[in-house]
């Protein structure tokens, strides 16, 4: 809980931080930065796994090469409709997508002596309120301004049916 608040202030300082003035880019550029904080102990743990486990680190990687599709989407979608530029949509979700990379080689070459569940926990723990932040008081707000509240509740219902649909299933 500490470190999901420290997240969720550390989103807040970095949305001060981005002056910009248009609110689709601002949330694009935002969702990038949250999900290279995310992506960075995502690579190290499947880094750690990997090593210690071959066949439970290829599981894992394919479970996350999956989910890091909703992630790219959620980059690029709202940089592609703020500037019409597909070579900036691309570029931005390609350097969020990179930093998995980039965080497994840490792993392997720095961190691996002294990283341990907390470390990791608090990690993750940060990265969450980021994205708790950027989804409770961004993109929610972003969405219920186009006046289609039900596309908006019915999104949000769907997600919730398709995350216990898969926690029982997977």
């Amino acid at each position: 809980l500490i470190f999901i608040n420290i997240g969720i202030l550390t989103n807040k300082l970095i949305d001060k931080k981005i002056n910009i003035n248009n609110n689709v880019y601002k949330i694009g550029i935002i969702s990038m930065i949250a999900i290279i904080l995310h992506n960075i102990p995502e690579g190290i743990i499947t880094a750690i796994t990997t090593a210690s486990n071959l066949s439970l680190g290829l599981s894992l990687m394919v479970a996350i090469a999956l989910h890091n599709i909703p992630e790219g989407i959620s980059i690029a979608i709202p940089l592609y409709y703020a500037t019409k530029s597909r070579k900036k949509a691309y570029l931005y979700t390609f350097i969020s997508g990179i930093s998995e990379l980039i965080g497994a080689v840490i792993s392997l070459v720095f961190l691996k002596d002294i990283l341990n569940n907390f470390i990791l926990a608090a990690l993750l723990g940060i990265t969450a309120g980021i994205m708790l932040d950027i989804s409770c008081n961004e993109l929610l707000k972003e969405s219920l301004s186009y006046n289609n509240k039900k596309i908006t509740i019915t999104s949000i219902i769907l997600g919730i049916v398709i995350m216990v649909i898969c926690k029982f299933f997977l």
